[in-house]
C-alpha cells in the first residue's frame, strides 16, 4: 500500500509550548549511542571514537568517563537496575562498566573482529551480543552461556520481547525469534530482501522492520502472517512504537509516517503524514508512556508531536547546528535528550498540555 494522502500538519499557538532547556553540554565526538537509565538518573553518551561519557541527568555533571572501546564503540544498552551498562565496539569486545565506580567489571570476545549489537533482557539477567554473524547469550556478569549457530547473514538488529522470554534478530531475508536457553531459533519469519532493523511492539504481538528496498515489513507473531509498506523515499531505519501498541511511526522520507495498528491492522489503511522536515528524518522516539513522538532530521530539527488519531499536532520545535544523532526520552517521560553530530548534547522539559 502506498503512501497518498498528506495530513497537513496543524499549528496554534497555544499548542506549541517552548522546550524549556535544562543543561546542555559537549562531549566533543561524534555521538554514536544515548541511552537514559531506568532510574531517571544518569545518561549515557558513546562517542564514535570510543570513550562514554556518563552524566549525572539532573543538572549535566559528568559522573565518569568511560575509555569504551579502542577503537569506535557501536552500541550501549543499560541494565534494568541502572549500576551496569554494556558496550560494545570495533575492537571486537563486549564490556561491562559499573556505573556508580566507573569501573570495568568483565570483558567479553564477541566472536569476530567488531561486536555491533548489544541489549540487556528487560529483568537484567540476560545480555545479547551480535558482531558480523556470530550471536552469543551472557549473564549479566559477563560470563558467556551460550553461543548460538551462525545467522545465514550479518545480524542487524538485536531486540527483546517485552517479557524477556524470546528475542529477535534481524538479517537478510527476514527476522528470527530465540527463546535464550534454546539453541535453535524458535521461528523464522521470511522474506526476500535486506532486513536492516527491527522493533517489536510492546505488547509483543507485532514485529516491525526497516528494509534495504525502501519499505516497511510488518508481521503478527501469533500468526505469521505479514505485510508490507512502500512509498519511502530512501531506505527505512527509523522506527518507533506508541505504548500502547496502536501507532507505528517510520522514517524513509522527509515526512514521518504513522500507520495505526488499532483493529484489524493497518492493512488497506492510509497513514498520516508528518510534515516539517526538510531533509531526512533519522531519528525517531516515543514517550515510554505517553502520547508524544520526538523525530530528529539531517537538517538539525527536533520536532514534538502530539499524536492523536487523525489528529496529529506539532506541539514544540528547535534547530540544532548539525544532523540529529540520537532521541532519548526520560524515563518519566517529561525530559528530553537530543545529540547532534557535532557532539552538543541537550536535555530539555517537554510540557505537553
Amino acid at each position: 500500500m502506498s503512501r497518498r494522502v498528506r495530513q497537513r500538519r496543524r499549528k496554534s499557538k497555544a499548542a506549541q509550548p517552548p522546550l524549556k532547556a535544562i543543561w546542555r553540554s559537549n562531549i566533543d565526538d561524534h555521538p554514536i549511542g544515548l541511552a537514559w537509565s531506568p532510574d531517571n538518573n544518569s545518561l549515557a553518551v558513546a562517542g564514535v571514537s570510543g570513550p562514554i561519557t556518563l552524566y549525572k541527568s539532573a543538572d549535566g555533571a559528568v559522573q565518569h568517563k568511560l575509555p569504551g572501546h579502542s577503537f569506535d564503540t557501536m552500541a550501549i544498552s543499560w541494565r534494568k537496575d541502572s549500576r551496569r551498562l554494556a558496550s560494545v565496539g570495533q575492537d571486537g569486545k563486549a564490556r561491562l562498566w559499573d556505573a556508580e565506580s566507573g569501573a570495568q567489571l568483565a570483558e567479553m570476545t564477541g566472536g569476530a573482529s567488531w561486536v555491533e549489537r548489544v541489549a540487556f533482557s528487560p529483568a537484567g539477567d540476560w545480555l545479547v551480543t551480535a558482531a558480523g554473524r556470530k550471536l552469543r547469550l551472557w549473564n549479566s556478569s559477563g560470563e558467556l552461556i551460550r553461543e548460538y549457530p551462525d545467522a545465514n547473514s550479518t545480524i542487524t538488529d538485536i531486540k527483546w520481547r517485552y517479557d524477556g522470554k524470546q528475542f529477535a534478530i534481524s538479517a537478510y531475508n527476514g527476522v528470527w525469534l530465540y527463546e535464550p536457553l534454546e539453541a535453535q531459533p524458535l521461528r523464522r519469519f521470511e522474506w526476500q530482501g535486506s532486513t536492516l532493523t527491527l522493533e517489536w511492539s510492546p505488547n509483543g504481538k507485532y514485529i516491525a522492520t526497516g528494509d534495504q528496498d525502501s519499505t516497511v515489513h510488518f508481521w503478527i507473531t501469533a500468526s505469521g502472517k505479514d505485510l508490507q509498506m512502500w512509498g519511502y523515499e530512501t531506505k527505512v531505519l527509523e522506527l518507533a512504537w506508541s505504548f500502547n501498541s496502536r501507532y507505528l511511526a517510520t522514517g524513509g522520507g522527509t515526512q514521518v509516517v504513522i500507520w495505526d495498528c488499532s483493529g484489524k491492522g493497518p492493512a488497506n489503511t492510509r497513514p498520516m503524514m508528518l510534515e516539517g522536515h526538510q531533509r531526512f528524518i533519522k531519528h525517531l522516539s516515543f514517550q515510554r508512556r505517553g502520547a508524544l513522538l520526538a523525530s530528529g532530521g539531517n537538517e538539525g530539527l527536533l520536532a514534538i508531536w502530539k499524536i492523536r488519531k487523525n489528529k496529529p499536532a506539532l506541539l514544540a520545535d528547535a534547530v540544532f547546528k548539525a544532523p540529529i544523532a540520537g532521541l532519548a526520552w526520560s524515563p518519566n517521560d517529561r525530559c528530553i535528550a537530543v545529540a547532534d553530530e557535532s557532539g552538543t548534547l541537550s536535555i530539555a522539559a517537554v510540557n505537553a498540555s
